[in-house]
């Protein structure tokens, strides 16, 4: 059974608890003429019964689909026959265990399926069957124990207001905390992984390496006969690419949202805004083929024209179309913060005698700067955090230049390119997309640290 019908039954479940709750408390101070003799109103004795019904259920849910997977794993693992795992490393295990499930779920296998695979598959699929009768029979037993302890407290005196409203606060604090949890979650873990690339990798050899070759090198004459991790390269492109793309949007969307907000009429406001906004919806792929198929020969045929040697995959079409990809999030953010600027301040420096560029430059610029600066930066984020555009329109050579008309890559597109398909987890050029990653998010972390630091001094300026 789905987990959507599984949740469906659970909501199901708590209404019903509700009714019948509400009804009995109802019932406990004879009809509704004697409400007022309960602490609280009827439907908190239901809230009561529905929560009682839900929360446990939902978090045997969480529970159980947290640990089911790794728990089943490690009971098929310890039936497989030695032969089948001997002499293997812990990634060859891995891949075995990965064709396993897939051929108990009707997926494609990676390689020639056995006797032994077939039984091991088998057997996952057994437990499979067990584990979700366990699940509908602890979920089952939880919501009756809940519902059982709403019936029997559903007493005149029972303080179910007081018990509802706490139990929501906890539900909310732990909802906050989801993020806070996630993003340690996920600093802790990329962390891990980067530290076992660098017990491979030095250090140094990773931040002042000029050479990006990670796949192992098959011949000793070839680059590096471990491969080559320095990620010098890849941040440079990954720079040359962003900086082409800001010097078209940031330009672009803050004059556009500049006249939007300060001198278009408002017919054309509400024509221009919606059809600008329309880029942010194209999906990264459609950008992709526009600079592959487009932008990119057009580029090389302008070059070769000029005398130029022009790549036909180039970092100045990737940046260029990746420039307009972004130009909503500086427009449309811009716009925003233009609009929240109070229309007393404008009114202030007209009865001043500004004349209304004035007023732009010198009153309305000024105040919505924190909130421009935001936007750019979440445009910045945008451009390093692409991939798609980068791959089609400036391929994947990890080129040390600084001429946009080379073809270069970028931080993300190795990452994606170093975890497609199956990959063993205890080697450096898998590791390497890790040390990429924990790089890139500390690069960022510092520049928003940096663009707090200069939102905070306008702040304190215009407040």
């Amino acid at each position: 059974m789905t987990l959507p019908l599984l949740l469906l039954l659970i909501l199901a479940a708590m209404a019903l608890a509700y009714q019948l709750v509400r009804k009995q408390a109802i019932k406990k101070v004879g009809g509704i003429t004697g409400i007022k003799q309960l602490h609280s109103l009827p439907a908190y004795y239901g809230y009561y019964a529905a929560l009682w019904v839900g929360i446990p259920a939902l978090l045997i849910l969480l529970l159980w689909f947290g640990l089911q997977e790794r728990i089943i794993t490690a009971l098929m693992v310890d039936q497989l026959p030695a032969a089948l795992t001997a002499g293997q490393s812990s990634g060859q295990i891995s891949l075995i265990i990965n064709d396993i499930k897939n051929l108990a779920t009707g997926n494609i296998t990676s390689g020639t399926i056995t006797e032994d695979i077939q039984a091991a598959a088998d057997h996952y699929a057994r437990l499979q069957g067990i584990a979700t009768m366990a699940l509908w029979t602890l979920i089952l037993a939880a919501g009756l124990a809940g519902m059982s302890l709403a019936w029997r407290r559903a007493k005149p005196d029972f303080r179910a207001r007081n018990r509802v409203e706490n139990t929501v606060l906890v539900v909310m604090i732990v909802f906050s905390s989801i993020a806070i949890v996630t993003t340690l979650g996920i600093v802790l873990s990329v962390m891990f992984e980067s530290i076992l690339f660098f017990q491979k990798i030095p250090w140094t050899e990773f931040f002042f390496g000029t050479e990006w070759s990670p796949q192992i090198a098959l011949r000793a004459d070839q680059v590096a006969s471990s491969g080559a991790f320095g990620a010098i390269p890849l941040f440079t492109g990954t720079l040359l690419i962003s900086a082409i793309a800001m010097l078209v949007a940031v330009p672009i969307g803050l004059f556009s949202a500049i006249y939007l907000s300060e001198y278009a009429a408002p017919a054309v406001r509400g024509l221009a805004k919606p059809l600008l906004e329309i880029l942010a919806g194209i999906p990264t792929v459609v950008y992709g083929f526009f600079a592959a198929l487009t932008v990119a020969p057009y580029i090389r045929e302008l070059g070769e024209g000029m005398g130029l040697n022009v790549a036909s995959e180039s970092a100045l079409a990737a940046g260029l179309v990746m420039g307009i990809m972004i130009i909503p999030f500086v427009s449309s953010l811009s716009d925003d913060v233009i609009n929240a600027v109070p229309q007393s301040m404008r009114d202030g420096s007209h009865a001043l005698g500004a004349t209304q560029s004035e007023t732009i430059r010198r009153v309305i610029f000024p105040a919505a700067l924190p909130g421009i600066v935001g936007g750019v930066l979440l445009a910045v984020s945008r451009a390093i955090g692409e991939t798609m555009i980068v791959v089609m329109a400036a391929g994947l050579a990890a080129n040390l230049t600084a001429n946009p008309l080379d073809s270069v890559t970028t931080v993300t597109v190795q990452i994606v390119t170093l975890l497609t398909g199956d990959q063993e987890f205890d080697s450096a050029k898998t590791l390497a997309a890790f040390a990429l990653g924990l790089t890139l998010f500390v690069v960022t972390l510092a520049l928003n640290i940096i663009a707090l630091h200069i939102v905070r001094k306008y702040r304190e300026q215009y407040e």
